[in-house]
């Protein structure tokens, strides 16, 4: 259940960020206040959950990159949609990024490559690349 709420509310996001990018949106300020959504987010959820802020210094460096290189993704697709990108175009490509985790997934943490697995990926790769076209 959880898996499709983030499937929805992470679809959502995507859209709103073509519309954003349809109303020629300055990308920066639309990221900040995204960003300080997600923050205020997070800060409730610690006040209800009453879980004082706890982050190793290695994990606090790896969601600072993870955030800079949102930032990078968020910013791109913000200005290809300015630029007139097609939605059906742009998501179906961002899609892909499912791929990026995946091999990272296996080489990092030596997750096994089935038949299976590559049959998914390659299915899931023919599928966006036949829905970018």
């Amino acid at each position: 259940m959880l898996g499709i709420l983030a499937l929805v509310t992470f679809g959502s996001v995507q859209f709103f960020r073509k519309v954003a990018g349809a109303n020629q949106v300055y990308g920066p300020s639309y990221m900040v206040v995204s960003a300080l959504c997600i923050a205020l987010f997070g800060v409730s959820i610690h006040l209800v959950q009453g879980h004082r802020f706890q982050l190793s210094a290695q994990m606090t460096g790896l969601a600072a990159l993870g955030g800079i290189i949102a930032g990078i993704a968020i910013f791109a697709m913000l200005l290809a949609f300015k630029l007139g990108g097609d939605g059906s175009v742009l998501f179906p490509i961002a899609g892909l990024g499912v791929v990026v985790a995946v091999i990272l997934s296996i080489v990092v943490f030596h997750e096994p490559i089935t038949p299976a697995k590559l049959l998914g990926l390659g299915l899931g790769v023919a599928s966006i690349i036949i829905l970018s076209r």
